[in-house]
């Protein structure tokens, strides 16, 4: 039914007409519902698009729904049976990842034929107090995706697969085993239909545990491009032997340059040199590898850069986003040698304040590498360290303008597994944060911006790296969440980093210090690429793009190509076969928006695989620690348990409520606790407490912790019996011989996987100037090799 036109309808009004529409609801539902024409639907698809950008809603022009929540009509995958009732996940779900996607109950008609585990179904989705649950419309054609997982031999010599996704709960039976051994890693496709569908063993891996499985297992998991085609590599050969012209740059050769890196860096993309001005301020350099020299718009090595999007870094291999010629080699700005770099030359004054900028295509030639620990030592001692210290000196200038900014400052430790040269673990540890670190940092945050003001100086496009204001949704909901906790935020106040640091500043109980920490990462956006600019609120500045790592990420090559462009800084045309210039392309020139958009989702692609697998690195580590107590901290949770990290170490693991003895836990969402009906026992994301180890599961990273005095007693649910635990129906009988994914307690597929809860930690939201992902504090820096 129509509505009368009462104008633009809110953002809740819209929200709350898609959660109760009984048919899907697109822009033109919504529009017909309000009564809106002619410059009123053009509002409308702003409104919408501002909505989707904000977090509020998912989906397409034709039908959205609620952010977190399912489609009206969607796609399902049965990834369980549950006393003879199939439960499915959607398809495609992609909210963000500390949310699991719902386990929605399917309603059968007796006339359909029973479904099994691995089925996939069209069906009408609805949301009631006691869950999701859906209605199949049809049954759909499987799907051939292959599967990666351990085999395993149950007693009665039948061949299993147990998956290395700690999503999927349940073992594939194997119809063809193709060479496999059990205990071995593999690929594998669906076969058949129906209830005799298995799986086909296609490719063997070998030893699940050996070097390079586990981050071999993410790769495979997030679909990452890591082999380059002949055609990439051969063009990348020649494009490493391009002479640099001394005329078209400015010979830096006689600057003693500093590169400062991680001890075991395999390539050097940023160096910086300062020294005083005699003013009371600063000359500085900051000197990046100019690959876009080198990787030209239109060429083979371009493409497939733009696939990758970025590198990606695990502790056991780095997947590149150029071929070694170029990332390891001529593009690496080693010490001793002349390489091509794109310089930004700054003044700063005394305040730590940028006063003007200059950017130059340059030869240049490092005059030492240092890792960060040798250059603190050297500072920190008593020798003449010329240059060092005129970086130091410039860095204090730097951090006064810092803390007059006053960036968001979240103490989130970042994890670092060590390797021996077999690749086994020798220790997994939070990693030394030193002033050197931070040296670095800050310069490559001032370039940085000063790639943003020169672009702008031109009104020519700009790649930003954006992180917007936190949404007034989310402040309201850490508003009411603090409410539950006794604590008060006033939405009427000017919202700023620096707020959110004091609110931090003034706790001094460490546990409730980490949990308004946790609340305030929850209420930041995930930071993004694009042409459009809105300012970066984590680092408190109105204007940042990434310049500094285009060995590693495209969109700083997509900038260092922007300043080619607006600076005249075209090199002469090369010989051979390679693309002649290396501004941006016609296409990015014109429509940035395209490619942002997928180098953003390329850049989050890499960061859960890094977490996946250092997750299965800490599970290995203490798998062998399987009963032990450890202290930790309650990171999320949900009505089904809580998640919680072992405190210096990471690791987040399920504590299932059934678990927690026979008291009746009940789930206050607002307060995200689970409190005893009975002994007022409370579990509350924040808490700290002893937990014992229950499982660890290398193969799928999936940890499972359990509290030491619980009975471990299955609750029985008001009304209703307590279910079954054992394997999924019509699976067949699979006790006997187990492999290596089971858990202590469970049959093939070991435990069922701690997937991460509505409450558990999120990844930072954010990438530091030099590519690796890491929390809001050290944005600035980092390197991961």
């Amino acid at each position: 039914m129509r509505k009368k036109n009462n104008g633009l309808p809110t953002s809740a009004q819209v929200l709350e007409f898609i959660q109760t529409s009984p048919t899907p609801a697109g822009k033109r539902e919504i529009a017909k519902a309000f009564g809106l024409k002619g410059q009123e639907k053009i509002a409308l698809k702003k409104l919408l698009k501002d909505m989707a950008e904000e977090g509020l809603i998912d989906g397409s022009k034709s039908a959205f729904h609620k952010m977190g929540g399912v489609p009206k009509v969607t796609v399902l995958t049965v990834v369980d049976i549950e006393d003879g009732e199939a439960i499915a996940i959607p398809e495609n779900w992609s909210p963000d990842d500390a949310v699991p996607p719902p386990r929605i109950r399917l309603i059968e008609k007796k006339k359909h034929a029973a479904l099994r585990k691995g089925d996939r179904v069209l069906a009408r989705t609805e949301e009631n107090e006691r869950g999701w649950r859906a209605h199949p419309m049809k049954k759909l054609p499987q799907r051939h995706d292959a599967l990666m997982g351990v085999v395993e031999i149950d007693g009665a010599g039948r061949a299993w697969l147990a998956p290395t996704d700690k999503k999927i709960r349940n073992s594939f039976q194997i119809g063809d085993i193709g060479g496999a051994e059990e205990g071995q890693l593999v690929i594998a496709e669906s076969t058949g239909k129906g209830p005799r569908s298995k799986v086909k063993v296609t490719e063997v891996l070998g030893d699940p545990l050996a070097p390079k499985s586990f981050s071999l297992i993410a790769i495979h998991k997030y679909g990452i491009p890591h082999v380059f085609p002949d055609s990439v590599i051969a063009e990348a050969e020649v494009a490493a032997k391009l002479p640099l012209s001394e005329e078209k740059r400015e010979d830096l050769r006689h600057v003693p340059i500093l590169a400062i890196d991680p001890a075991d860096a395999r390539d050097h993309d940023d160096a910086i040199w300062a020294q005083p001005d005699g003013e009371g301020g600063f000359d500085a350099m900051i000197a990046i590898a100019d690959v876009s020299f080198y990787v030209r718009p239109g060429g083979e090595v371009d493409r497939e850069a733009r696939k990758r999007g970025n590198s990606v870094y695990f502790p056991d291999r780095v997947v590149p986003m150029l071929p070694e010629v170029l990332s390891t080699d001529v593009c690496s700005l080693k010490s001793g040698e002349d390489r091509a770099a794109m310089v930004c030359k700054v003044k700063i004054n005394a305040k730590g304040v940028m006063t003007s900028w200059r950017f130059t295509r340059a030869i240049v030639r490092i005059d030492e590498v240092i890792a960060y620990e040798d250059a603190q030592a050297r500072v920190d001692g008593d020798g003449e360290e010329t240059n060092l210290r005129g970086l130091w000196a410039c860095w204090e200038a730097l951090a006064k303008a810092r803390a007059d900014r006053d960036p968001l400052d979240l103490d989130l430790p970042e994890r670092r597994v060590m390797l021996d040269d077999e690749g086994k673990i020798t220790e997994i540890a939070v990693k030394e944060r030193l002033d050197a670190h931070r040296v670095v940092e800050d310069f490559m945050i001032t370039a940085n911006v000063a790639a943003a003001k020169a672009l702008e100086s031109k009104t020519s496009p700009v790649v930003y790296r954006v992180h917007e204001t936190p949404s007034r949704e989310k402040l309201l909901a850490m508003r009411d969440y603090f409410d539950s906790i006794g604590k008060k935020f006033a939405l009427g106040q000017v919202i700023t980093p620096g707020l959110f640091n004091r609110m931090i500043k003034d706790i001094g109980d460490p546990a409730e210090k980490a949990l308004v920490m946790e609340a305030v990462l929850r209420s930041q956006t995930q930071a993004y690429y694009g042409p459009a600019n809105a300012g970066h609120f984590g680092l408190a500045l109105g204007s940042y793009a990434h310049f500094t790592s285009p060995i590693r990420r495209y969109a700083d090559l997509l900038v260092h190509r922007a300043l080619v462009d607006a600076f005249g800084l075209e090199q002469p045309k090369p010989k051979g076969k390679i693309p002649p210039a290396s501004g941006l392309s016609d296409k990015d020139r014109t429509d940035l928006g395209t490619i942002t958009d997928a180098i953003s989702k390329t850049e989050r692609r890499a960061m859960e695989a890094e977490r996946d697998t250092v997750d299965r690195y800490v599970a290995a580590w203490l798998s062998g620690r399987v009963g032990q107590t450890f202290e930790t901290r309650i990171t999320g949770v949900q009505s089904f348990g809580f998640f919680a990290t072992i405190v210096g170490l990471g690791g987040d693991g399920l504590v299932p409520v059934s678990t927690l003895g026979s008291d009746y836990f009940r789930y206050d969402e607002a307060a995200r606790a689970l409190e005893g009906e009975r002994t007022g026992q409370r579990y509350a994301t924040g808490d700290t407490l002893e937990l014992k180890l229950a499982e660890a599961n290398p193969i799928t990273g999936a940890l499972k912790f359990e509290v030491p005095d619980g009975d471990g007693k299955p609750i029985e649910r008001r009304g209703e019996k307590p279910r079954p635990r054992g394997r999924q129906q019509g699976s067949g009988d699979r006790r006997g011989k187990r492999g290596p994914n089971s858990g202590p307690s469970k049959g093939p597929g070991g435990g069922k996987g701690a997937k991460k809860g509505k409450g558990a930690p999120r990844q930072s939201h954010d990438q530091n100037a030099r590519g690796r992902p890491k929390n809001i504090r050290h944005q600035g820096r980092g390197k991961k090799k």
